[in-house]
């Protein structure tokens, strides 16, 4: 009897026959007593609507994907019927339309601007399983609508996603859940890649919101029925299962995730950049570099609600990646409840006995105790900032603090925005922070704006998924840096309205994108500069790349146009440049505390995804052409941001977040010089051969231009800075203060050049004058010269490879009336200065100096007061050059305040310095002379 009802079901959901099922009811006489429970479930099969049709079609172009879902659905029922259309889609996608045709009539989506309430019933109900910047999750769509009783209704839906790459691979998810075995089930996949498609391959159908680790084996092959055909740059790969082949699968309808994985070919090692019609985008994804070592600390939840089987897949995890460290990497845990459990109050290398010790620890850590996010995350940042600055590290490392919770903040600070403040100004953007939630109470939105702060990405692993394998899993695509500080760079006379272009880290397996328009469409070459750090090295990569124009669908099998998108074809390169403006547009909004600035981001996000039909938070879908048209809408916060944040360049120009003054969320870690004049200004002098730093002050007078590096006669180097004056704070001891407003650079060899840097230009003059504004990144050069702007960040001067400057910027919003935009000057290689340098700074360069306790009564001018006098212990006695003056030990924050200086400070600068302070007075900006003549010092 069993086997002839499942006959009949099949039957009846294959053909949606009536007749067949009455039949079977009359004739089944063995049935006895259950016939009327039978009869009860025909019914209500027989009034299910039956879908007829469920295809999926992709185009994918140089990783961006144009996606479109066919449903169509017939109401079998006797009375009208509400049907629900329900698709799953990636969490990074857009959507583009939605229409819906009932019987004879065409409802077409327009994307409108989002009203501030909506009260309509018909909704887009996108339910987060975890973040938008494209962490193989998803979000579903939802739409229902009454259908006419025998009527029929067909659903489209469109979306676009730029595919990342993790891994080594780019991951195309394709959900096929039609909730009932259908008659006509297509999913059809076209890939183009201009530069060859290396591997591909189709995964088994997964049937679980999240991927499981990447060491996980997938299966045998591809699904039944799939076909593959592929040449060097194209690939179709066709999945078309008879309803036998998916009841086999799965009877309720629901077959899992269609998985498609590639990669394609790589030989410039400067990146893969196309054009077309007036939009470049540039894939770089070097290889084949040695990793760079890193510092983490594993803070991990060990509160109350994580006893049971999350904390036991967590440690289970732990113990798989504590084996996975390299040798030249440095570890900590941390364990956090209401308390903070550090297991080590250091960083510890990588060994044996190490990573034994640390597997004890996390075995025996035990749940008790409320969450004090805050806390662990203070420590954790500690731990790491602490390891760098009491260690001479010669490579360059990578710090990142992987934060595992499953819970809101309960215990010591719980406000959210004052969680997120201290956690930013304590990390400095030197330390990237990757969150992970676990569960449906933990607070989201407070992850991901952590790592969306602090350069880095966001998971969510839901109570039902295996914790431990998603913690693997994140962990294998970070766990290989191997550059930090990238930054890419074009011609800002070709190139406009670019994406970001400074990245802290790539992790080896995963992928840079910046997409921008070219200036004139005629260019045929265009000129990238790539400069990163790796290990040891500075890496600048440069080319003169070849343009070669596209026409839009040129080699593309199957149309990308998106339902609604107009006669012409779509530019691929233009609707990816839209999607990545979007995102960043969108990050910053979620990143800024002003409220001026985030309704001015929100607008600009606003206009452009309305004008390239983008579905997001900003925006509504209507339907349109109904007396009772609906409206679709994307509630805020179901959509993250994209990758880590550094410094995001808008198409209308920069954006200075708020606060007295500006705090660049990408901050350079180029090995400069303590070697220092920046502030009131505060002068820092570093002398490596003896590892001490000396600090002094220069109280100088608005209008003047102070010597700074004089060395004209020999290198051909001269550096002045001119002094801009402020009222001196409320209550302070001083009368006024003084910033550097202009620095100028004078060369002579190779051959003459002047320039000049103020907080908003840079003016370079070789005969041929060029202008460059601050707020956008350049680099310029020639004939052993080059200027590099880094947009509203600093300014860096190279000469010869043997002399670098590096010139800080300064801005303030909303600036206090002591305050003003300026500059800080500093040197990161004096290597090409010769012995006989002079100035402020210059005279200190290639010294030696040595610190030594000699009585009180040392000095021949008078002691200053809060120097110990005769009889009351020895003083603290700086000797350079052989000047001798008393000095105090005392912290210093130089380059924007992010690094801390322990120097020996000399209240009476003068007895530091060669001459007078008249000496260092130039004539006008560009003034080599320099004279030091005889006599006594004067205070400066």
């Amino acid at each position: 009897m069993l086997l002839l009802l499942g006959l009949c079901l099949g039957l009846l959901l294959c053909a949606g026959s009536l007749e067949e099922a009455k039949s079977w009811g009359d004739t089944s006489e063995q049935v006895g007593l259950r016939a009327p429970r039978q009869v009860r479930l025909l019914q209500r099969l027989k009034t299910k609507p039956l879908m007829t049709e469920f295809s999926v079609k992709s185009t994918i172009i140089s990783r961006y994907a144009f996606t479109t879902v066919s449903c169509r659905m017939l109401n079998r029922a006797s009375e009208d019927q509400e049907i629900e259309f329900l698709m799953q889609i990636p969490a990074a996608a857009f959507i583009t339309n939605f229409t819906m045709l009932i019987g004879d009539k065409v409802y077409q989506g327009e994307i409108t601007e989002r009203e501030k309430k909506n009260g309509d019933k018909v909704k887009e109900k996108r339910n987060k399983t975890t973040e938008d910047n494209g962490e193989k999750g998803t979000e579903t769509f939802r739409a229902s609508v009454v259908i006419p009783s025998k009527d029929k209704a067909v659903f489209l839906l469109s979306y676009e996603e730029l595919l990342q790459r993790r891994l080594g691979k780019y991951e195309h998810i394709i959900s096929v859940r039609p909730q009932q075995l259908v008659g006509r089930l297509t999913v059809e996949v076209n890939i183009l890649e201009k530069s060859g498609i290396e591997s591909l391959e189709v995964l088994p159908l997964h049937n679980s919101r999240q991927k499981v680790s990447g060491r996980t084996e997938d299966g045998p092959g591809p699904p039944p029925s799939t076909v593959i055909n592929q040449n060097e740059t194209f690939a179709k790969v066709f999945f078309n299962p008879s309803v036998v082949q998916q009841a086999k699968i799965a009877q309720n309808g629901i077959l899992g995730d269609f998985i498609i994985r590639y990669d394609v070919n790589r030989e410039e090692s400067i990146g893969d950049i196309q054009v077309l019609n007036g939009y470049f985008v540039h894939y770089f994804a070097p290889k084949d570099l040695p990793p760079l070592p890193k510092n983490v600390v594993f803070v991990l939840d060990s509160s109350a609600s994580m006893v049971g089987t999350k904390l036991r897949q967590t440690k289970d995890a732990l113990f798989t990646i504590l084996h996975d460290l390299r040798p030249q990497d440095h570890f900590s845990i941390i364990g956090f409840s209401n308390r903070i459990k550090v297991w080590k109050d250091h960083l510890v290398s990588v060994t044996p006995n190490n990573i034994r010790d640390g597997k004890v620890y996390i075995h025996h850590m035990s749940p008790t105790g409320g969450t004090d996010i805050n806390g662990a995350l203070q420590r954790g940042i500690r731990l790491l900032n602490n390891y760098v600055a009491q260690h001479d590290i010669e490579e360059r490392s990578v710090s990142l603090i992987i934060f595992l919770t499953d819970g809101k903040p309960t215990v010591g600070e719980t406000h959210t925005l004052r969680i997120l403040n201290n956690t930013k100004a304590a990390a400095r953007g030197q330390v990237c922070i990757f969150t992970i939630g676990i569960g449906n109470d933990v607070d989201f939105t407070l992850l991901e704006k952590l790592s969306l702060e602090n350069c880095g990405l966001t998971r969510r692993v839901h109570e039902e998924d295996d914790a431990g394998s998603q913690l693997i899993g994140f962990y294998d695509e970070i766990r290989t840096p191997l550059l930090s500080d990238i930054r890419i760079g074009y011609p800002p006379r070709l190139v406009e309205q670019a994406t970001r272009t400074l990245f802290p880290n790539y992790f080896n397996g995963s992928e840079i994108v910046i997409a921008g328009k070219l200036v004139d469409r005629k260019v045929d070459r265009l000129h990238v500069e790539v400069t990163a750090s790796n290990s040891k090295k500075f890496v600048v990569l440069k080319a003169d790349v070849p343009v070669e124009p596209q026409k839009a669908g040129d080699g593309v099998t199957g149309s990308a146009r998106s339902p609604g998108a107009g006669e012409r074809d779509p530019n691929h390169l233009e609707r990816l440049w839209s999607y990545l403006t979007v995102k960043e547009l969108r990050s910053s909004w979620l990143q800024s505390d002003d409220e001026q600035e985030k309704q001015r981001l929100k607008q600009e996000a606003q206009a452009l995804a309305v004008r390239s039909r983008f579905l997001t938070p900003f925006t509504a879908l209507k339907l349109m052409e109904s007396p009772q048209a609906k409206t679709l809408q994307g509630p805020y916060g179901t959509f993250a941001a994209t990758g880590p944040e550094t410094v995001t360049q808008s198409r209308q120009g920069p954006r200075l977040p708020p606060g007295p003054a500006l705090r660049k969320p990408y901050n350079p870690r180029i090995k400069v010089s303590k070697t220092s004049a920046d502030g009131d200004p505060h002068f820092v002098v570093d002398f490596p051969v003896s590892r001490l730093t000396a600090c002094f002050n220069v109280d100088g007078q608005p209008g003047d231009i102070l010597r700074l590096i004089s060395d004209h006669a020999d290198s051909g180097v001269t550096v002045n800075g001119a002094l801009i004056g402020a009222p001196a704070p409320p209550n302070g001891h001083k009368k006024q203060r003084t910033y550097f407003r202009t620095i100028t650079i004078l060369l002579n060899k190779p051959e003459r050049s002047y320039l000049e840097v103020t907080p908003h230009r840079v003016i370079l003059d070789r005969g041929d004058r060029l202008v460059l504004p601050c707020n956008q990144s350049v680099v310029v050069g020639s004939r052993g010269l080059e200027v590099s702007v880094s947009a509203n960040a600093n300014v860096t001067v190279t000469v010869q490879g043997t002399i670098a400057f590096v010139i800080l910027i300064h801005l303030y919003k909303k600036p206090a009336p002591y305050q003003r935009d300026h500059l800080g000057f500093y040197i990161s290689s004096s290597e090409g200065l010769s012995g006989n340098c002079h100035g402020l700074l210059g005279q200190f360069l290639n010294q030696d100096a040595r610190v030594t306790e000699e009585p009180a009564r040392l000095s021949n001018s008078t002691p200053s007061p809060a120097l110990p006098t005769a009889g009351e212990g020895p003083v603290t006695v700086l000797e350079v050059k052989g000047h001798q003056v008393p000095v105090v030990w005392k912290q210093r924050r130089i380059y924007n305040g992010e690094e801390q200086v322990d120097c020996w400070f000399a209240r009476n600068a003068a007895q530091l310095l060669d001459g007078e302070y008249t000496d260092y007075l130039a004539a006008h900006p560009f003034d080599s002379e320099t004279t030091f003549g005889p006599g006594r010092s004067r205070a400066l």
